[in-house]
């Protein structure tokens, strides 16, 4: 199995390891811009995608978001199929071409949102939602310190600070409003504030606050890139229980402190493996997967408040 990932950077090296990880036999190419790139282990650098002779069984896109849309293009015109790093576009101009090509061609595509894999947000799917809650809101929170995300470089040059890379909390971070629209559907509402004006001193969106309106409920979902101790869970308040799922513990709790579910030897890494061994099981079966390019837009248009 060939494979080519757009964009090494270190997401790109978390799907690689996931990769050696399953029982499959890959080679793997990258696309460099740079013909003194470094040599990585078990990669073969390429640089000019219209010089490849052989073929490719998939690509995995995960360079800057605000260069997906070309990409996207470029792999969907020599048909292969796509594993696209959330979040899938940084904008929805002219999405509705790259969607209309894709189904054109037919071809097996992926929008990665690893959390749905994560133990915790899969039990709440299987074990919780299936009692008929009576759902009275749900309150979502996500934050995390910037710095600490990449400390081998200055976070105010990362891709997250600049807005015209893609970056800024709100598309970081869409994977809270990912798992609760996966979870409980689509809001018949939403809107957005957006600000960037603590003390990290950046360029981009560095807090994000959401309301989601469904017929019967709402959803907050608050996302930062400030926070020093890292807070990850999410909260269902029905009319006779409060489950707390933490997804950083790995457990969800009741409103007793209760623990229903742990998930004791999980590690993150876990959810990419998982979610690879789940897309190339879709190419397969030639199966579509449950997370298209055309449904993900839906996400990312609650993201951008558009």
């Amino acid at each position: 199995m060939k494979i080519l990932i757009i964009g090494l950077g270190s997401i790109a090296r978390k799907h690689i390891d996931s990769l050696k990880k399953l029982s499959y036999r890959f080679e793997i190419f990258a696309l460099r811009s740079n013909t003194n790139s470094k040599i990585e282990n078990d990669v073969k650098n390429i640089y000019n995608i219209d010089e490849i002779s052989f073929s490719i069984n998939f690509a995995i896109i995960s360079n800057p978001s605000n260069l997906h849309f070309k990409y996207i293009e470029i792999l969907a015109k020599k048909n292969i199929p796509l594993f696209i790093e959330k979040p899938p576009l940084h904008s929805l101009l002219n999405s509705k071409k790259l969607v209309d090509l894709i189904e054109e061609k037919n071809l097996i595509n992926y929008v990665a949102f690893n959390l749905r894999f994560h133990p915790c947000i899969l039990f709440v799917k299987e074990n919780i939602l299936d009692q008929q809650l009576i759902v009275n809101e749900l309150n979502v929170y996500c934050g995390s310190y910037l710095p600490e995300w990449r400390p081998q470089q200055d976070y105010r040059k990362s891709y997250s600070s600049n807005p015209l890379m893609g970056g800024g909390v709100h598309l970081d971070l869409i994977h809270e409003i990912d798992y609760i629209t996966w979870l409980f559907g689509f809001p018949e509402k939403s809107n957005g504030i957006f600000k960037n004006f603590s003390s990290l001193k950046i360029n981009s969106i560095d807090y994000a606050n959401y309301i989601l309106e469904y017929k019967s409920f709402t959803a907050s979902i608050i996302l930062n890139y400030y926070r020093k101790k890292v807070k990850r869970e999410f909260e269902i308040i029905t009319d006779k229980e409060i489950y707390t799922v933490d997804l950083v513990k790995n457990r969800v709790v009741n409103i007793s402190g209760d623990c229903l579910f742990e998930a004791k030897s999980f590690e993150i890494n876990d959810t990419y493996t998982h979610q690879l061994d789940y897309f190339i099981n879709c190419l397969k079966t030639n199966t579509n997967t449950m997370n298209t390019l055309k449904s993900s837009l839906r996400n990312l248009k609650i993201s951008l408040n558009e």
